[in-house]
């Protein structure tokens, strides 16, 4: 059999992956916190046909190798973590990390590891724990004890939130106090490591962070290294659909470029059962 009907069928596979892609991405343009994936090909092994020969001085040159490539395959699949526009919304429970982080939010008080979101559209429940829109529950810096975010609705009728997380209360004068609670941030060395697991969730990992370890620190700490958090915004699809189409286009092409190779294979292969005619 031709070795370009095989090519083909791998490339079609490969584009056919990176549309599955596109289309995600083109259908989370308005999700609060996405981050758009991206696919990466790279060839199959080529079969060697002839090797190198080396030179020999006055004797005779080097001779290259024929190698002739098998295909494509998939490289990876990325996730692009840059930012994603603000939007202004002036909920004080919508929040918005300016620059690297992720919030740690818990399904229950037994899980150990939290999940990791960039949403961060928060709301407040009618026990007084800040919790996201799935009821998961907002976890607390370590330095101010961890735990879920818990804001008393029979003491605190108003509150704000700083740009280092702290829950500060507002009493009816209009004087500020500390609840001495702080929205934890998650430091990622390697964000496009995280296995997303749907509902704008992430799972830590091995390849994340060193050995899945990971600290529940404060925002906008110089030795923490995570960005502040802007209280009343929220981070928006980091989609580009001008980027999103183009590729789009580019992949369809591709897609019937490779379909084109096994039509004209099998042409081929049809006039070689014609020769015995």
């Amino acid at each position: 059999m031709l070795r370009s009907l095989y090519s083909g069928i791998s490339g079609m596979r490969g584009f056919q992956t990176k549309l599955d892609v596109i289309g995600n991405n083109i259908a989370n343009v308005n999700t609060v916190g996405f981050k758009s994936g991206r696919v990466m090909f790279k060839d199959i092994l080529s079969q060697t046909i002839s090797g190198i020969t080396a030179p020999e001085e006055g004797v005779r040159g080097g001779v290259n190798a024929k190698q002739v490539g098998l295909g494509v395959t998939l490289g990876s699949i990325d996730t692009v973590h840059t930012p994603g526009s603000a939007m202004t919304t002036n909920v004080v429970t919508d929040l918005r990390i300016d620059g690297d982080g992720f919030f740690a939010v818990n399904a229950n008080d037994d899980q150990e590891t939290p999940y990791l979101t960039r949403a961060g559209n928060f709301t407040l429940d009618a026990l007084g724990f800040l919790v996201t829109s799935d009821g998961m529950y907002v976890q607390a810096s370590d330095e101010t004890g961890g735990g879920n975010i818990f804001i008393n609705p029979e003491e605190v009728t108003a509150f704000s939130i700083g740009q280092d997380g702290s829950i500060n209360a507002i009493g009816a004068d209009g004087t500020s106090e500390p609840t001495g609670q702080a929205i934890a941030v998650v430091k990622v060395v390697n964000p496009a490591a995280l296995e997303k697991v749907g509902g704008n969730l992430y799972r830590l990992n091995a390849n994340a962070n060193p050995d899945g370890e990971f600290e529940l620190g404060t925002a906008a700490s110089a030795e923490f290294g995570t960005g502040a958090i802007v209280s009343g915004q929220l981070e928006m699809s980091n989609v580009d659909l001008t980027n999103e189409f183009s590729e789009m286009i580019v992949a369809q092409r591709g897609f019937q470029a490779n379909s084109r190779i096994i039509t004209t294979s099998d042409e081929v292969l049809q006039e070689v059962v014609n020769l015995k005619r």
